[in-house]
């Protein structure tokens, strides 16, 4: 995808659509860092990781601001997968205080959604497109993803990435899932004790 999704065993290389780039960079001003681009990208991040020479899951992402369009399946010569990318992302935050948005597939069922997205993430946008229609190879050619995605934001501007991704899809604020451990933490009911949803009746 810009980052370097592979289509089966072809060579296309799957980017982010225009409109998608053009709102991550709204929310986060500029994209200093795009950690798995590849020749066709159209993020035009200030630093570029591509295979083979440079595995952005290897080297630093010790920077202010990065979008992430990773690979969506496994790669087998490296042993890695989408999950070791939303870890990445996860960190980058934690260690570095980086803005993060990563274009990724609806998976909430996973151990990766659990671990790196609803508990560590500060909001999701889950994208209105029924078929998001990638670029192939940097080019519109109309075929759209089998399956559902959302841009995950791990960051503090968490009011710009509402106002500018609500356009494109329900922007949910899951900040209040932080550290929690999903499934088996009892913690997270208090979000929705009979004083929080108080809270919410009066916002409407």
């Amino acid at each position: 995808m810009t980052a370097g999704r592979k289509i089966n065993t072809s060579s296309q290389e799957w980017g982010t659509p225009h409109k998608y780039v053009q709102a991550v960079k709204e929310v986060l001003g500029r994209i200093v860092l795009d950690p798995c681009s590849n020749s066709y990208s159209i993020v035009h991040a200030e630093v570029e990781y591509k295979l083979p020479q440079k595995d952005g899951l290897k080297e630093t992402w010790n920077y202010p601001t990065i979008y992430v369009n990773p690979p969506y399946g496994t790669d087998k010569n490296r042993g890695t997968s989408i999950k070791h990318w939303l870890a990445k992302c996860a960190d980058a935050n934690q260690m570095y205080k980086s803005e993060v948005i990563a274009l990724v597939p609806v998976a909430t069922n996973t151990g990766h959604w659990k671990k790196y997205v609803f508990t560590k993430a500060k909001s999701i946008c889950f994208l209105y497109d029924t078929r998001l229609h990638f670029l192939e190879n940097g080019l519109s050619i109309g075929k759209g993803a089998p399956m559902s995605c959302a841009m995950v934001y791990w960051g503090s501007g968490l009011k710009r990435f509402y106002d500018v991704f609500i356009e494109l899809g329900a922007v949910v604020d899951i900040s209040g899932l932080i550290d929690m451990n999903i499934g088996t933490d009892r913690k997270y009911l208090k979000l929705f004790d009979d004083q929080n949803i108080k809270k919410v009746l009066q916002l409407k």
